[in-house]
């Protein structure tokens, strides 16, 4: 998808967007593209979440993008600002690779899991559905979301492109 208008969502960022605009992150390799959209609104919202949970931060002024128990609230709030209602909103999501072995498979490790578990609570606190995933693995993904179609697409070196 090649698009004037496309938004760029770094590691460890978040952005939405209404009536236009595709989405885009790279470099998902344990961390989850999430994507959230409301087809009545035709506002979109994306977050690119590196880590589960906020208690391990250790950063000074935190992140809320980072992780997923503070970044999905927020993009909620921000997509509700846009005239998106949560009870009408629906995800999609990929990611959440392991992407090295490790001979433990002590919870620290197991950060891909653990985000996309992360993110699953989150949604099902909102009550918010998963329309569509591709989680897990050891490879890595490039994701863009259509705010027009609510087209999830999702590229990898090893596997092609795939549409949610």
């Amino acid at each position: 998808m090649i698009q004037d208008n496309m938004i760029k969502v770094g590691m460890a960022d978040l952005h939405v967007t209404h009536l236009t605009g595709v989405l885009k992150t790279t470099g998902l390799g344990s961390c989850v593209g999430l994507t959230l959209y409301d087809a009545k609104a035709k506002v979109a919202g994306m977050a690119h979440v590196m880590l589960p949970t906020s208690e391990i931060a250790r950063e000074g002024k935190l992140n809320i993008a980072k992780y997923a128990d503070t970044a999905l609230p927020e993009m909620i709030r921000l997509m509700e600002e846009l005239g998106a209602q949560a009870r009408r909103m629906a995800a999609k999501m990929a990611g959440g690779a392991q992407m090295f072995a490790f001979g433990s498979q002590s919870d620290t490790m197991r950060i891909g899991p653990r985000n996309v578990e992360s993110c699953k609570e989150v949604l099902a606190r909102y009550q918010i559905p998963i329309l569509g995933e591709d989680t897990g693995g050891n490879y890595g993904r490039t994701i863009e979301f259509d705010c027009v179609t609510g087209v999830l697409v999702i590229r990898s070196v090893q596997h092609g492109v795939k549409e949610l």
